[in-house]
């Protein structure tokens, strides 16, 4: 058998075990949702060996999507770390056997503080299956490696049945993508709902302005100097007039020659420029650039004074794509 044949061998059977979970889904599953979604405490998730590991993600995609959830290590458990679960809480043991020593030994401290348990394992008449309150199957009719014995299938099936949990969980709550993105501010979503225009314009003295009346000589060393491909044309009482930008130097100097540098500001300035307000989205102002072909948009308050100006670069700087 070729790599790539075993390859194909292996996603095919850990596709076969997650599609064999679909039938094994009763109301038990209807019940381990309603207990985490009625708890006032937290999901506590623990696993040995590579079922703790697969638990660390199941914790991690619950806390993301609105299940406040924690990973125990069982065999720290005993040794103190059960001081962390409380009986509010909701506690899932992964364990494919079922009888793995350090999640047994949690069962007497589990009914002692009535903490709510669900197992997720392969072997439904099992010590863990038959001490829990609700009990996940996620057996699989064989593990993908050649030898039949490493943890593939099994610790794809919990991990898709964890994945399952979570979403569940993620739509009984409302859970929504503003949601989502509270808890991800550093992320590519949370970046596009949480950072506005006013967090990334060019301000003050970072801002090249020019009057109607200022040469298209000095206009250009503005433009060169502000390094934003702008120049504002600005009023006596600092209103915006129109802009300049470095497009409309080309296409002056090609229609009109050196005579272009002796217009005014006035004269070669767009006099609508697209405008963006400083409370909109930085998401929203790429998107109007992106509309209109352009790298830059003026920031105005109410009274058309320039608050600022922000540049397609700082958008993509902060990863806002």
């Amino acid at each position: 058998m070729s790599l790539r044949d075993t390859a194909i061998k292996v996603l095919k059977t850990e596709a076969e075990a997650i599609y064999g979970l679909i039938e094994k889904l009763d109301e038990g599953f209807d019940r381990a949702v309603e207990l985490v979604y009625d708890s006032t405490g937290k999901v506590v998730v623990t696993g040995m060996g590579k079922s703790g590991l697969i638990g660390k993600k199941i914790a991690a995609t619950m806390a993301s999507t609105g299940t406040p959830s924690f990973f125990m290590h069982p065999a720290e458990a005993s040794h103190g770390d059960l001081g962390m679960v409380s009986a509010e809480d909701v506690v899932i043991a992964i364990s494919n056997s079922g009888e793995t020593d350090e999640l047994v030994s949690l069962i007497p401290f589990l009914k002692r503080f009535s903490v709510k348990l669900i197992s997720m394992t392969g072997n439904p008449r099992s010590t863990l299956a038959r001490a829990a309150d609700v009990s996940l199957d996620v057996s699989v009719r064989e593990e993908a490696c050649t030898l039949g014995i490493v943890p593939t299938s099994s610790t794809t099936a919990s991990l898709a049945m964890g994945d399952a949990l979570a979403v569940a969980l993620l739509s009984k709550r409302g859970f929504n993508e503003r949601d989502f993105a509270s808890f991800h501010p550093s992320g590519s979503l949370g970046k596009k709902l949480f950072i506005k225009v006013k967090d990334l314009m060019h301000t003050g003295d970072a801002l090249p302005t020019v009057g109607p009346d200022t040469p298209m000589s000095a206009a250009v060393v503005g433009i060169s100097s502000g390094r934003l491909g702008i120049v504002l044309v600005l009023d006596s009482d600092r209103k915006l007039q129109g802009v300049v930008t470095d497009g409309d130097v080309r296409r002056g100097v090609e229609k009109w020659g050196k005579g272009f540098f002796e217009m005014t500001a006035a004269d070669a300035m767009t006099r609508k420029p697209k405008t963006i307000g400083a409370d909109e989205l930085a998401a929203k102002a790429l998107s109007i650039m992106e509309l209109n072909s352009i790298t830059v948009l003026v920031v105005p308050d109410k009274q058309n004074r320039v608050e600022g100006v922000i540049h397609l670069h700082d958008i993509l700087k902060k990863g806002i794509v």
